[in-house]
């Protein structure tokens, strides 16, 4: 998968753990979903998932990984594969943008995807298997690219691995679940949470002011084919400016985790957060405790995490030189279980702390 800031990769052991805590097997709604890391996770372990995100990238990924399922996609999408693979370069937009105006890639795996995203915008494939081979080329392009893994500037320097060829793979591909066909969506959070219902929700939400957006702007061009105006040294797409997430925003996050919070159909609410966001464990666990009508029961797991990619190499202005001080270099990640009841099989992973 993506190189992605906020990966719950090394937290998936944690996560899965905390979901069957509550409930072996059902549904897991989950309305920010990212790479679609923890969806394909509990996917492959027998859940039905549903899945969304407000991104494109984001919503394709999780078309992959969550709703295509192997046994329907996987042989066309392989002889698919195969024959973009052996496609030459043909440069156009995204060479332009991204390899001219901007460094993030090498002309020559450019040219690649120019006409490899253009072979598969020509072919109007079904939904599904159109996303297996966007997350491919997505994928394939994250391989080779010349980043510290968000997409706000590329490297002074190219990375090695950017001198490499671009090759797509064949993204991991899982069979239906044992509890039925996942789906994934392109809405807002709120608007998700009103029309669906499962018996547990996953809750990762975007919780200080880093844009996923501005983060990986490259990967909703890339998808999406539209050919954006483009702004900066970084080449941000123009909605990078319009497009603004409350949960970004301090001012208007506790507000709209509230509604999104009251406005699921869940029995239980497992929310993934950390130390720096914009409310504190404590709000976090107040609000949680109001879920369900006679109050419910939170349990939080905690671990000590490293911070972003940012804070390990540190910060630098747009010449390259490096400003400023990182305090600290890492953080606490949490995961909060809010039921009905207390949960002993939770208590069983070393639950730091308990409001009833």
């Amino acid at each position: 998968m993506i190189k992605y800031l906020g990966s719950k990769r090394r937290l998936l052991p944690m996560i899965l753990a905390a979901v069957r805590a509550t409930r072996e097997g059902g549904t897991v709604l989950d309305p920010f979903s990212g790479t679609a890391r923890v969806g394909h996770a509990l996917k492959e372990i027998g859940y039905r998932v549903v899945a969304n995100d407000c991104n494109a990238y984001a919503a394709t990924l999780a078309r992959c990984y969550v709703q295509a399922d192997a046994e329907e996609v996987q042989a066309v999408a392989e002889q698919l594969i195969r024959e973009l693979n052996g496609l030459p370069g043909q440069a156009g937009y995204f060479t332009e943008t991204y390899c001219i105006q901007s460094r993030f890639f090498q002309p020559k795996n450019g040219e690649r995807i120019d006409a490899i995203r253009e072979a598969i915008a020509a072919k109007g494939l079904p939904p599904e298997l159109e996303a297996v081979l966007l997350v491919a080329l997505m994928e394939a392009a994250d391989r080779v690219d010349s980043t510290t893994g968000v997409q706000m500037a590329y490297l002074k320097d190219w990375a090695p691995r950017a001198f490499n060829d671009l090759e797509l793979r064949l993204p991991k591909l899982l069979a239906r679940a044992r509890h039925g066909k996942g789906i994934a969506t392109q809405v807002d959070a709120a608007e998700f949470a009103r029309e669906h219902a499962g018996e547990i929700a996953y809750i990762d939400p975007p919780y200080n002011q880093h844009s996923y957006l501005g983060n990986y702007h490259i990967w909703e061009s890339l998808v999406t084919w539209d050919k954006p105006t483009v702004y900066g040294v970084a080449c941000k797409r123009v909605d990078c400016r319009e497009r603004k997430s409350p949960f970004n925003q301090r001012a208007n996050f506790r507000t709209a985790l509230h509604e999104l919070l009251q406005s699921l159909t869940a029995d239980a609410v497992i929310v993934s957060f950390n130390d720096e966001g914009f409310i504190s464990r404590l709000e976090l666990e107040q609000m949680l405790a109001k879920l369900f009508a006679g109050g419910a029961h939170v349990q939080v797991l905690a671990t000590d995490y490293p911070r972003y990619v940012g804070a390990q190499i540190g910060i630098y202005n747009p010449r390259g030189d490096k400003v400023g001080r990182i305090s600290h270099l890492r953080n606490q990640e949490m995961i909060f279980v809010a039921t009905r009841q207390p949960l002993q099989r939770l208590n069983d992973l070393t639950v730091s702390e308990s409001v009833g």
